[in-house]
């Protein structure tokens, strides 16, 4: 059981890695990928994992998606067209904020 949470935590961040890299525009995305956050709000509570986080980013119509592991530190940039996930050490998500 252990080694399935490392290995979701591995995956995470490269996750968001990946997504943030294929988006590096500096053009606003059209207002059809524009975040929406209330979209998503039923998932605050649930375990974070790769599959959860690809519905995220298709219910809430963004182009991103960047996961916040406990005490890390993000950059303060605003993105209209991201979702952040933020998850605890026990992976469950408790909060989906665009931006």
């Amino acid at each position: 059981m252990n080694h399935r949470w490392i290995a979701i935590a591995a995956a995470l961040p490269l996750a968001a890695c990946a997504a943030s890299e294929m988006s590096a525009e500096s053009t606003p995305p059209p207002a059809e990928m524009t975040c929406n956050a209330d979209a998503v709000q039923s998932h605050v509570g649930q375990t974070a994992t790769p599959e959860l986080g690809a519905a995220i980013l298709k219910e809430s119509e963004a182009r991103t998606l960047r996961w916040g592991p406990p005490r890390s530190a993000m950059t303060m940039d605003y993105r209209q067209d991201r979702v952040n996930i933020i998850y605890d050490d026990a992976y469950k998500i408790t909060q989906v904020t665009c931006g």
